[in-house]
């Protein structure tokens, strides 16, 4: 099996100081195929699930490439949310503060902040702007912010930033920049929609879709709850006492359905956090702040959260709804089991449910299946025990055995007409086995 190691990359030594500091031993799957498309400006479509290492994927090649001697924006990342931002940011300085020789600059530009301190601060213009695309449009539009030396331009999360209407933004900013731009996509999934503005800006572009070994950790547990006769917010209370998890988050499909999920919950007595996008950047960032200072046990929160947004200390996930695209549920359950650590991921789930729960089971997701009763936790059948008995007798006896469902009232003449319709239907297995073996 190949060995893998950043030293192949001949990084400059403070890049390669700041690796050793942050705990990388080999480069991720994704890293190995980015990095050195980055390093040769070969613009590059990167696709891979979250927790892959994507942002240091494109954040150490481009560290690598500023030339601190020429005082302008050098490369431009932009993410969909204010907390992807600040957290690409974080990692930029983790890498940079390394740096004992010229200083390089980065600088993070998003909503919720003053723009006219903003602009004051601008007269000396960074190495690397990172920030969200409304904000760093609007600091171009007002000839503060001059990203038309910059040769990079990185979209992280892209299919979440047209998602989020964010693509008209980009737009603007890439039409400012210079022809020749080199620009790195990266993305969960490449929408269809989306290809229209990849194909205007890129040129034969390389794709790189990386495919883990498997969709989700494999120190994540997938259990199935079933709803039953229960209401989903009184079930969510037993789970609370059940798992008493060291920081759960609760992912619900609307910011109106989180408000009502989590005002019910404070009503019953619990402290809850929220998290999505009906907050004003006031209330997100103290919200995250006391995520992260742990004054919360329980967090409601949208898919907002399943993207990008690092919560360190997540133990449990509860999906008091499946998610739409299910692709989100890998996002979703991506929020614990970081690090090395255990996760459980439960699911409540209705018979409404279940062709959503058969296409996860496609995907490799295998799933237990528990009920909590009072404050324990009870086995129940697998789900799918009848039709996997079925399938063990099918294959033992070698022959494909015929199942007619008996109707729930007998009409006359039912046993005659059932009788008649299993010899024929026998009669025609006979013959197709007959027609394969000529």
């Amino acid at each position: 099996m190949a060995v893998y190691s950043f030293e192949e990359y001949r990084f400059k030594p403070f890049i390669d100081e700041a690796i050793g500091k942050l705990g990388f031993r080999q480069p991720t799957l994704i890293q190995r195929k980015m990095i050195p498309l980055i390093l040769k400006g070969q613009s590059a479509i990167g696709q891979s699930q979250t927790g892959s290492g994507k942002t240091h994927a494109f954040l150490l090649p481009i560290i690598q490439k500023i030339e601190p001697s020429k005082r302008q924006v050098q490369a431009v990342i932009l993410a969909p949310t204010r907390e992807l931002a600040s957290q690409i940011y974080q990692e930029a300085l983790k890498i940079t503060e390394a740096n004992e020789g010229e200083e390089i600059s980065v600088r993070n530009f998003t909503g919720g902040t003053d723009k006219q301190r903003t602009i004051e601060k601008l007269k000396q213009q960074p190495h690397i702007v990172i920030g969200t695309p409304g904000r760093i449009y609007d600091l171009v539009r007002e000839q503060a912010l001059f990203v038309h030396n910059a040769s990079m331009l990185v979209i992280d999360e892209a299919d979440l930033m047209f998602d989020m209407g964010f693509i008209h933004d980009v737009d603007q900013i890439a039409g400012k920049m210079p022809e020749g731009l080199e620009m790195y996509v990266f993305s969960a999934t490449i929408p269809e929609k989306l290809k229209p503005f990849l194909k205007k800006y890129m040129e034969n572009p390389i794709f790189e879709h990386v495919t883990p070994s498997r969709l989700v950790a494999e120190q994540i547990e997938h259990v199935l709850v079933p709803l039953g006769s229960r209401t989903k917010t009184d079930l969510l209370g037993q789970l609370f006492h059940a798992i008493n998890p060291y920081l759960a988050i609760v992912f619900i499909n609307t910011k109106q359905m989180a408000d009502q999920v989590a005002d019910q919950l404070t009503g019953h007595g619990f402290k809850v956090g929220r998290i999505h996008g009906g907050l004003t950047p006031r209330e997100r960032k103290r919200m995250m702040k006391q995520v992260r200072d742990l004054e919360y046990q329980y967090i409601i929160a949208t898919d907002l959260a399943a993207r990008g947004i690092d919560i360190p200390g997540v133990s449990h996930i509860i999906n008091y709804e499946l998610p739409k695209d299910l692709d989100f549920y890998i996002h979703r359950s991506g929020r614990t089991a970081r690090a090395g650590n255990q996760g459980v991921s439960y699911t409540i789930y209705s018979p409404s449910d279940e062709d959503a729960i058969v296409r996860l089971e496609k995907m490799g997701i295998q799933f237990g299946h528990q009920d909590v009763r009072g404050e324990e936790w009870v086995d129940l059948p697998d789900r799918n025990r009848r039709k996997n008995r079925m399938q063990l007798k099918e294959k033992e006896s070698g022959t494909s055995k015929i199942y007619v469902r008996k109707p729930k009232k007998v009409k006359p003449g039912y046993k005659k007409k059932m009788a008649s319709e299993i010899e024929r239907l026998k009669k025609r297995e006979r013959r197709l086995q007959r027609n394969k073996k000529k």
